[in-house]
């Protein structure tokens, strides 16, 4: 269906008419001009993100639905960056006519997907036209208490660094997407020059080889917020000095965190926890590992900082890693390298105006 046939407000109705309030905080939701919402004791959080096609995402190998649950996680990582809860989620879309009622109504099936994960209310949003393609617009709120709040600038001298889950997995989930665009447009380019009819109409049943890779794939296209690595800080009475998610890649995220907290770091080669799949392909593209682990970026987990004195309680939570110190200012950012050689850090990561 034409989504013109329906227009806004048949489209805002018909993507939204059964969602229900699941937070406290949320008095109302989707239906005026303003969603009404309500946090009597506690700080509130605000973040947003913006995605282009075609320079966030492209839809020759990411369907609706995954771009709205990715689109949905990236904002509420934000929110757990911060050591918050997330709660509601606002959504605005610019929508070009070759997208039908269906193709939106996918979207949010993501979207919906992703708040149900996280219990996180959709509460409005926009919706209008677009001359070059999808544009996505969300804004996550979410709240926390002002004594739990974690900033980028409290990290401290003697602190350890941590990260949960690995790195660099979706870097290498993309290169893998971007080399099977890559094929499939160079097959087509050659059979059209050709003029073979019969090669152009078997390429409609080509098939990209991913066997084996499928961690990275889910890694790059399923985004997941790490939720439960806050839930398990906060059981086992941890609060971060400081703490940042990895969108960017972990030397650009490190450094942001160095310098707003006026301090410097070392961290450890052998320590950065790279998975399996991810060496692999590394090994095939003839990448550095290490350079796509600490540049690669979309990774979404959590870069953050504790007292020396936790050491033994961050040990005994699964699926994160110490990987470093906190320095003196004056010694800089340095990467200790696995034989023990040292090399200053540098900001290689995602920069979305280039």
């Amino acid at each position: 269906m034409e989504i013109a046939k329906l227009g806004e407000f048949g489209l805002i109705d018909r993507l939204t008419k059964d969602i229900k309030p699941q937070n406290e905080s949320t008095k109302y939701g989707v239906g005026d001009d303003c969603a009404v919402l309500s946090y009597p004791n506690s700080e509130v959080l605000v973040t947003t993100d913006m995605l282009m096609e075609g320079v966030h995402f492209d839809l020759t190998y990411i369907d609706l639905e995954h771009l709205g649950y990715k689109s949905a996680m990236v904002n509420i990582s934000d929110i757990f960056a911060m050591n918050g809860t997330p709660r509601q989620l606002t959504v605005s879309l610019a929508v070009s006519k070759r997208f039908t009622v269906e193709d939106m109504e996918q979207f949010y099936n993501g979207l919906r997907l992703a708040c149900d994960k996280w219990h996180v209310d959709i509460v409005g949003g926009d919706t209008t036209s677009s001359y070059t393609g999808l544009a996505i617009s969300i804004t996550c709120i979410g709240e926390a208490k002002k004594e739990d709040i974690v900033y980028r600038n409290g990290a401290k001298e003697t602190d350890l660094i941590c990260v949960s889950g690995d790195l660099g997995a979706a870097y290498m989930g993309l290169q893998l997407l971007e080399r099977e665009k890559s094929v499939y447009y160079s097959q087509v380019d050659e059979a059209k020059r050709k003029g073979d009819k019969k090669a152009l109409e078997s390429l409609a049943q080509f098939q990209p080889d991913f066997a084996g890779k499928e961690y990275l794939l889910q890694r790059q296209l399923r985004t997941e917020a790490r939720g439960d690595i806050i839930e398990k800080l906060r059981a086992a009475g941890i609060r971060p000095t400081a703490m940042m998610d990895i969108s960017d890649g972990l030397s650009s995220e490190l450094m942001h965190i160095c310098k707003q907290s006026h301090v410097g770091c070392r961290i450890f080669e052998k320590q950065i926890p790279i998975d399996y799949q991810t060496a692999v392909m590394a090994e095939e593209l003839n990448m550095n590992v290490t350079t796509c682990a600490l540049n690669g970026g979309e990774d979404y987990e959590l870069l953050f900082t504790i007292p020396i004195g936790d050491h033994e309680k961050i040990q005994a939570i699964d699926d994160v890693r110490l990987i470093g110190h906190i320095t003196k200012d004056s010694l800089g950012q340095v990467l200790v390298t696995r034989d023990d050689q040292e090399f200053p850090l540098k900001a290689q990561g995602w920069n979305p105006l280039q």
